[in-house]
């Protein structure tokens, strides 16, 4: 692995699961990383999915000093225009410049309702149609940094490696933005050295997944009797290996627009998960799919628009 000494990356939902894995992992290779969420020491979430979890940003950078890097946490609600944009005016000034974002947060609530989208309450089907806008938000304040230098590297993490079905028409449309926003961005961002692409991660071990099946990381198996799935379980470390080997890679470039999964970045960059695993959740899904249809995937092209 390649150092990242002397870069810069802004983990836009550090708070827990992947995005407290991704900066930890950042900062283990170097980094300096601000970390940022909504629910800090005396200041907890109050709304949302993740509200009253006791995880804060405040932690996550702690992890990224121990790791060997340089964390920096910032309460910020990125569905607040005014919030981010001053985010990124104090890196600017902190740091004069940004090397990496990485988006991971998910500004929807959960999905209660998996049934056709013409009985689903429209409130709350807009709420999950709208998840994504944070996202570009964040771009818009963020990428600046990167143009004026010429270089960077934007990670928008998703759910599902193909453009197949959600099974929740308003939360297929906010993952499927999510996607296309990581193609749009490269076709505007890659003409002046800025890649962006797309990354999901497989079905992961977040503190509030193990809670939900009564399991720790220490017993993790345990939950395969609840859902077969499980069995290719990857921790949130997996994923963040993958963004610190696109970090890393001076080739990244030929990703532009793109979207990846963390088994096939393993494949790629020869990285396992924390554990010496490396899960597959696709192989997993395949095995059990003989006679479902296959997903498309991704088959975008950058063409890289002129000025």
């Amino acid at each position: 692995m390649t150092s990242l000494a002397g870069r810069v990356a802004l983990v836009a939902g550090a708070t827990r699961g992947a995005g407290r894995a991704v900066a930890r992992a950042l900062g283990e290779a170097g980094a300096t990383v601000y970390c940022t969420g909504r629910n800090a020491r005396g200041q907890p979430a109050t709304s949302g999915y993740f509200a009253g979890r006791p995880e804060t940003i405040e932690e996550t950078a702690e992890m990224v000093d121990a790791a060997g890097g340089v964390g920096v946490a910032v309460r910020v609600d990125h569905a607040v225009e005014s919030e981010v944009a001053a985010l990124c005016a104090r890196v600017r000034q902190e740091q004069g410049r940004l090397d990496l974002l990485v988006n991971v947060f998910w500004g929807g609530p959960a999905v209660t309702q998996w049934g056709r989208f013409w009985a689903h309450p429209l409130d709350a089907g807009r709420d999950l149609f709208e998840a994504a806008w944070p996202h570009v938000i964040t771009c818009r304040h963020a990428a600046p940094l990167m143009v004026e230098r010429g270089s960077g590297l934007i990670v928008q993490l998703t759910d599902g490696d193909t453009l197949g079905y959600r099974h929740n028409l308003f939360y297929d449309l906010a993952r499927i933005a999510e996607i296309r926003l990581a193609y749009a961005l490269a076709q505007e961002l890659a003409p002046r050295g800025v890649t962006a692409l797309a990354l999901t991660p497989g079905y992961m071990r977040t503190e509030a997944t193990l809670d939900a099946f009564g399991v720790t990381e220490a017993n993790w198996k345990k939950g395969v009797a609840s859902d077969p799935n499980f069995a290719a379980a990857e921790s949130p470390g997996f994923v963040a290996r993958g963004v610190v080997a696109l970090a890393c890679d001076p080739q990244v470039a030929r990703k532009a627009g793109g979207l990846y999964s963390s088994w096939e970045l393993a494949e790629a960059y020869g990285f396992t998960d924390v554990d010496g695993r490396r899960p597959n959740l696709g192989d997993q899904l395949g095995a059990g799919a003989a006679t479902a249809p296959a997903s498309p995937r991704v088959a975008w092209r950058v063409d890289r628009l002129p000025d």
